[in-house]
């Protein structure tokens, strides 16, 4: 049996049940990342091609609003995880209802609307496991701890192994032998992430906070919402007669508009509303703290930077996706090779330059040279600027080459630059969130932080739709204006690092 010294290093250096995790998300990623890159290809693929028929431009709002709602639900998921589940209840039902998820999309080939209905499982799970899953390896690490975000960038590493995998097999499986082969191996990845959670991650943490101890209770719920049943019935018959409403409103010819696009915008703007009611509502009546609502600044801060950082990284999916089916020279001698398969080089960078990242922020804060955290941020949206320069310059030469195919090297040389800015900035922001969000709403916090990235999967399906051989002329204006928005928020948050730094520091 390992000592207590060694069970907190068992792995690389960190604690023993980072392992385990890292696995759990590699599943979990697998599922996901095996399914993404094909939904906007088999919704915009003909019917007798297999596909649903539908238009480019909507197409990719919806795998915008199913991406923006993915991360949505994180809120509402980790609030339930807080009042009533407790995180290990919280990821193992999420895990499940995932699982079922991807079997409905599977079960789609018999019937179409069950794809629809995947999708809603999905998101539901989602809005349970993520949260969950990034905070309990937060609680492996004390607040000063110096592993902190090279631990968060190890379990970042796990992650992109199930992501690099996934449109590697899931892409193949659908080029040989149909759309629903490739999303059901999808759910294969998730049954065995249900596996690993409740056979050997849930042993790992309960051995290491026996011996060790965790930060707070991982099994139990926060506190006990006594209200919770009428709360979750009241918001379901809500979101059901919302729902209702709006689909007669459009048969009634109506103002609400539930086509794609149009439902797309209005959702980024209820998003941002709510998510600015929510943020007022804890600096001004909850009972945090004077310093917990300095944190809550820096973090709204870093909120609206990671939304601006996300609306142009989760262009992956679409824009870069129907880059690569149309404008790419695929070719490597006779073999084609499926435009699927560039969504792995994110995170294949991400495994062979992950580690090296964490060593350099390990061997930095050891030599008294540590860069901020707030830094490390900047330096995340700066590479996402270079990165869409370069797609500038690719969109350019595809329009003065007559439209021709160009270099597969430069959507290689821009989805480096991309995993560069994302290795800086989101494991660091996750790091950064587990350390100042308050412990009686650390779920709530995270499920927020999440929202961010919603906002951004919104924009980015909304931008991406545009991409498409009728409308080369301006591709180069897309990423021309992504890459002037990121070049000057890198600027912004290098101008205000000292004072959110030093707020860091103190909270």
């Amino acid at each position: 049996m390992l000592d207590t010294k060694n069970l907190d290093k068992a792995f690389l250096g960190h604690p023993k049940p980072l392992f385990s995790l890292s696995m759990l998300e590699v599943w979990e990623r697998f599922s996901f990342y095996g399914i993404r890159p094909l939904l906007v290809l088999f919704m915009a693929a003909a019917i007798n091609a297999g596909g649903l028929g539908i238009e480019r431009e909507n197409a990719a709002a919806i795998v915008g609003i199913f991406g923006g709602c993915l991360y949505l639900v994180t809120l509402p998921g980790g609030w339930f995880a807080d009042n009533y589940l407790g995180q290990k209840n919280a990821i193992l039902l999420g895990s499940i209802i995932i699982a079922l998820g991807h079997l409905s999309i599977a079960l789609s080939y018999f019937v179409s609307f069950m794809f629809f209905v995947g999708l809603i499982l999905i998101v539901i799970g989602t809005g349970l496991f993520k949260p969950c899953a990034s905070v309990i390896v937060g609680m492996l690490y004390k607040q000063d701890d110096v592993r902190r975000d090279s631990g968060f960038t190890i379990f970042y590493m796990g992650v992109n192994i199930g992501a690099f995998f996934a449109p590697l097999i899931c892409g193949f499986l659908q080029v040989s032998y149909g759309w629903h082969f490739g999303f059901g191996a999808g759910g294969l990845g998730m049954l065995l992430a249900v596996l690993i959670f409740y056979f050997k991650t849930i042993a790992d943490l309960k051995e290491y906070d026996d011996k060790i101890g965790l930060e707070q209770s991982w099994d139990k719920p926060q506190t006990k919402n006594k209200n919770i049943k009428f709360i979750f019935f009241s918001s379901l018959a809500f979101i059901i007669i919302l729902i209702l409403l709006a689909y007669i409103l459009s048969k009634c010819g109506g103002a609400f508009d539930l086509n794609p696009v149009s439902l797309s915008k209005k959702m980024f703007f209820v998003i941002l509303a709510f998510t600015g009611i929510y943020f007022l509502y804890l600096f001004f009546f909850s009972s945090l703290t004077p310093l917990e609502k300095k944190n809550l600044i820096v973090f709204m801060i870093l909120f609206f930077a990671a939304a601006f950082f996300w609306s142009t990284f989760e262009q992956q999916p679409t824009s870069f996706n129907l880059f690569a089916l149309d404008f790419t020279d695929r070719k490597i001698f006779d073999y084609e090779i499926p435009a699927v398969w560039f969504q792995s080089l994110n995170p294949l960078f991400i495994i062979i330059f992950a580690p090296l990242v964490a060593l350099i922020w390990i061997f930095l804060a050891k030599h008294n040279l540590e860069i901020s955290s707030i830094t490390k941020f900047a330096l995340g949206v700066l590479g996402a600027g270079i990165s869409f320069m370069i797609m500038m310059f690719a969109a350019k030469n595809a329009l003065a080459n007559n439209e021709h195919s160009v270099s597969m090297l430069w959507i290689i040389s821009s989805m480096w630059f991309l995993t560069m800015g994302e290795l800086c900035l989101s494991p660091v922001g996750l790091s950064i969130m587990t350390k100042i969000a308050p412990n009686l709403i650390k779920n709530q916090v995270m499920g927020l932080w999440f929202v961010a990235t919603a906002l951004g999967n919104v924009i980015a399906g909304l931008m991406g739709g545009h991409v498409d051989i009728k409308q080369i002329n301006s591709l180069p204006n897309l990423f021309e204006q992504c890459m002037w928005s990121l070049f000057i928020l890198s600027i912004i948050l290098f101008l205000i690092k000292k004072p959110i730094h030093k707020m860091l520091k103190k909270g």
